[in-house]
Protein backbone atom coordinates (compact mmCIF):
# COMPACT_ATOMS: atom_id res chain seq x y z
CA UNK A 1 0.00 0.00 0.00
CA UNK A 2 1.50 3.10 -0.51
CA UNK A 3 2.18 6.09 1.83
CA UNK A 4 -0.08 8.29 1.82
CA UNK A 5 1.23 12.16 2.09
CA UNK A 6 0.16 13.81 5.11
CA UNK A 7 0.41 17.38 3.07
CA UNK A 8 -2.98 16.86 0.70
CA UNK A 9 -5.01 19.78 -0.47
CA UNK A 10 -8.21 20.72 2.54
CA UNK A 11 -11.20 22.20 2.64
CA UNK A 12 -10.44 24.20 5.16
CA UNK A 13 -11.11 27.86 5.05
CA UNK A 14 -7.74 29.58 4.69
CA UNK A 15 -8.95 32.51 6.73
CA UNK A 16 -10.54 30.38 9.36
CA UNK A 17 -7.04 28.97 9.91
CA UNK A 18 -5.01 31.90 9.92
CA UNK A 19 -7.75 33.34 12.55
CA UNK A 20 -7.48 30.47 14.99
CA UNK A 21 -3.58 29.29 14.20
CA UNK A 22 -1.50 32.62 14.03
CA UNK A 23 -1.34 34.10 17.63
CA UNK A 24 0.05 37.52 17.01
CA UNK A 25 -0.99 40.66 15.59
CA UNK A 26 2.38 41.22 13.27
CA UNK A 27 2.58 37.61 12.24
CA UNK A 28 -0.88 37.88 11.36
CA UNK A 29 -0.40 40.86 9.29
CA UNK A 30 2.98 39.27 7.64
CA UNK A 31 0.59 36.22 6.55
CA UNK A 32 -1.96 37.85 5.20
CA UNK A 33 0.11 40.26 3.05
CA UNK A 34 2.37 37.47 2.19
CA UNK A 35 -0.90 35.35 1.18
CA UNK A 36 -2.27 38.32 -1.33
CA UNK A 37 1.62 38.27 -3.15
CA UNK A 38 1.73 34.72 -3.57
CA UNK A 39 -1.38 34.93 -4.86
CA UNK A 40 -0.34 37.75 -7.37
CA UNK A 41 2.70 35.65 -8.54
CA UNK A 42 1.06 32.46 -9.17
CA UNK A 43 -2.35 33.50 -10.00
CA UNK A 44 -3.59 31.28 -8.15
CA UNK A 45 -6.09 31.29 -5.10
CA UNK A 46 -4.83 30.19 -1.87
CA UNK A 47 -5.66 26.92 -0.48
CA UNK A 48 -4.90 25.14 2.53
CA UNK A 49 -2.69 22.13 2.16
CA UNK A 50 -2.56 19.70 5.44
CA UNK A 51 -3.03 21.16 8.81
CA UNK A 52 -0.76 24.48 8.71
CA UNK A 53 0.42 25.09 5.13
CA UNK A 54 -1.05 27.90 2.78
CA UNK A 55 -0.76 26.94 -0.87
CA UNK A 56 -1.18 27.83 -4.62
CA UNK A 57 -2.17 26.22 -7.62
CA UNK A 58 -1.13 22.63 -7.93
CA UNK A 59 0.76 20.15 -9.88
CA UNK A 60 1.24 16.39 -9.82
CA UNK A 61 4.54 14.50 -9.16
CA UNK A 62 6.05 10.81 -10.26
CA UNK A 63 9.14 10.32 -8.55
CA UNK A 64 12.07 7.85 -9.89
CA UNK A 65 10.89 5.46 -6.75
CA UNK A 66 7.34 5.51 -7.93
CA UNK A 67 6.25 7.60 -5.43
CA UNK A 68 3.73 10.22 -6.50
CA UNK A 69 0.94 13.03 -5.04
CA UNK A 70 -0.11 16.11 -5.51
CA UNK A 71 1.49 19.10 -4.03
CA UNK A 72 0.72 22.80 -3.97
CA UNK A 73 3.07 24.68 -6.69
CA UNK A 74 4.27 27.19 -3.82
CA UNK A 75 3.64 28.03 -0.47
CA UNK A 76 4.11 28.66 2.91
CA UNK A 77 3.32 28.17 6.89
CA UNK A 78 3.10 31.00 9.49
CA UNK A 79 4.74 28.69 12.26
CA UNK A 80 5.09 29.44 15.40
CA UNK A 81 9.06 29.91 15.62
CA UNK A 82 9.27 31.31 12.21
CA UNK A 83 7.47 31.22 8.70
CA UNK A 84 8.55 27.97 6.19
CA UNK A 85 8.56 29.17 2.55
CA UNK A 86 8.35 26.29 0.35
CA UNK A 87 8.93 26.54 -3.08
CA UNK A 88 10.40 23.51 -5.36
CA UNK A 89 13.35 24.60 -7.41
CA UNK A 90 15.93 22.85 -8.57
CA UNK A 91 18.06 21.74 -5.14
CA UNK A 92 17.18 25.59 -4.21
CA UNK A 93 20.94 26.98 -6.09
CA UNK A 94 19.61 29.67 -7.37
CA UNK A 95 22.48 31.25 -5.22
CA UNK A 96 22.61 34.84 -7.05
CA UNK A 97 18.66 35.46 -5.92
CA UNK A 98 19.27 33.49 -2.27
CA UNK A 99 22.32 35.76 -1.89
CA UNK A 100 19.94 38.76 -1.94
CA UNK A 101 17.22 37.36 -0.28
CA UNK A 102 17.64 38.71 3.06
CA UNK A 103 17.43 37.50 6.41
CA UNK A 104 16.84 33.42 6.59
CA UNK A 105 17.87 30.12 7.30
CA UNK A 106 17.63 27.12 4.87
CA UNK A 107 16.46 23.40 5.28
CA UNK A 108 16.75 21.05 3.08
CA UNK A 109 13.39 21.63 1.68
CA UNK A 110 12.43 25.39 3.16
CA UNK A 111 13.67 28.73 3.88
CA UNK A 112 12.25 29.87 7.10
CA UNK A 113 12.55 33.58 8.34
CA UNK A 114 10.93 35.91 11.47
CA UNK A 115 9.15 38.29 9.76
CA UNK A 116 8.26 39.26 6.10
CA UNK A 117 10.19 42.90 6.75
CA UNK A 118 13.80 40.15 6.71
CA UNK A 119 13.14 39.37 3.24
CA UNK A 120 13.74 41.76 0.21
CA UNK A 121 10.20 41.23 -1.60
CA UNK A 122 11.55 41.85 -5.09
CA UNK A 123 14.02 39.25 -4.08
CA UNK A 124 11.46 36.85 -3.28
CA UNK A 125 8.68 37.22 -5.99
CA UNK A 126 11.54 36.73 -8.68
CA UNK A 127 12.62 33.75 -6.84
CA UNK A 128 8.84 32.66 -6.72
CA UNK A 129 8.13 33.22 -10.27
CA UNK A 130 11.14 31.13 -10.67
CA UNK A 131 10.06 28.19 -8.79
CA UNK A 132 6.89 28.59 -10.72
CA UNK A 133 8.29 28.90 -13.83
CA UNK A 134 10.37 25.31 -12.75
CA UNK A 135 7.59 23.22 -11.66
CA UNK A 136 5.13 24.12 -14.53
CA UNK A 137 8.35 23.50 -17.02
CA UNK A 138 8.79 19.87 -15.10
CA UNK A 139 5.25 18.75 -14.13
CA UNK A 140 2.66 20.78 -15.61
CA UNK A 141 0.06 22.15 -13.35
CA UNK A 142 -3.15 20.90 -12.75
CA UNK A 143 -5.54 24.16 -11.20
Amino acid sequence: MAAKNKTAETKVSVNDFINSFVDREQKKQDTIRLMKLMQKWSGFEPKMWGPTMIGFGKYHYKYDSGHEGESAIIGFSPRKAAFSLYENSPGHDNSELLDKLGKYTMGKYCIYFKKLDDLDLDTLEKFSKAAIKYVKGKYGVSK
